[in-house]
């Protein structure tokens, strides 16, 4: 029987264009914070940094501890009173990406119909952000918080895609069984090979982000909603 949906968020809920939103968040950050003394390339050096250390998390830590343990050795503990001017970007500033981003009518309704028919609604999209960063996205498509049973984002995520054991810790916080779970995304690398891996339905939506194999599922969102409501 299944039990919950989960949800990729960019590339997915949201369409958007990678590369032109990493460029204009970067921009937009980069803005915020040269006033308080950061070096535009060299904070960005350190984003990445931090980044690929969130990928590669062994679930030590949580990912916003290992960046920040990251972000704190490059700049020292002084960094960290500049952290509420992070957040603050997060609710505010980071709210130009939606220049980038396209709109999406049907993320609304899939999330509706999941719910509909009783099911949990997991937003499983890579928990490189804060939570306040994944809302404002979020509210690009008309969606919020209320919408969801969980979100994963960087404060609570010991891992992130494409690494197993983030669905694996996922499925474990919500009390799922793989075989309970439906998963919709957009990367054949990040999203249809590790989920399926532990035991996931896994579903890729068409023309939402990177071509790949043709031997895994892809559906259009309204096919997706239709799989949806013949779930049982």
């Amino acid at each position: 029987m299944i039990k919950a949906i989960f949800f990729d968020l960019d590339g997915t809920l949201l369409p958007m264009d990678e590369d032109e939103f990493t460029k204009l968040y970067f921009k937009l950050l980069c803005k915020k914070l040269v006033p308080y003394c950061f070096n535009p390339e060299e904070l960005i050096n350190i984003i990445w940094t931090g980044t690929k250390a969130m990928i590669k998390n062994d679930g030590s830590k949580t990912n916003e501890e290992l960046f920040w343990d990251i972000f704190i050795d490059h700049y020292g503990k002084k960094s960290l009173k500049n952290k509420s001017e992070f957040d603050e970007f997060y609710v505010n500033e980071f709210k130009q990406t939606s220049l980038v981003c396209k709109q999406n009518p049907l993320a609304k309704e899939i999330v509706r119909v999941a719910k509909s028919k009783g099911l949990k609604t997991i937003l499983a999209t890579n928990p490189l952000f804060p939570k306040e960063g994944i809302l404002t996205r979020l509210s690009f498509v008309s969606l919020s918080a209320d919408d969801f049973d969980q979100i994963t984002s960087y404060e609570f995520s010991h891992y992130s895609k494409p690494n197993t054991k983030y669905y694996l810790e996922l499925l474990q916080n919500n009390n799922l069984k793989p075989e309970e779970v439906v998963m919709f995304g957009n990367s054949e690398m990040e999203d249809y090979v590790p989920a399926n891996s532990v035991g996931i339905k896994t579903y890729l939506i068409k023309g939402c982000g990177e071509k790949g194999s043709d031997k895994v599922s892809r559906v259009t969102f309204s096919e997706a909603i239709e799989i949806i409501n013949n779930i049982k």
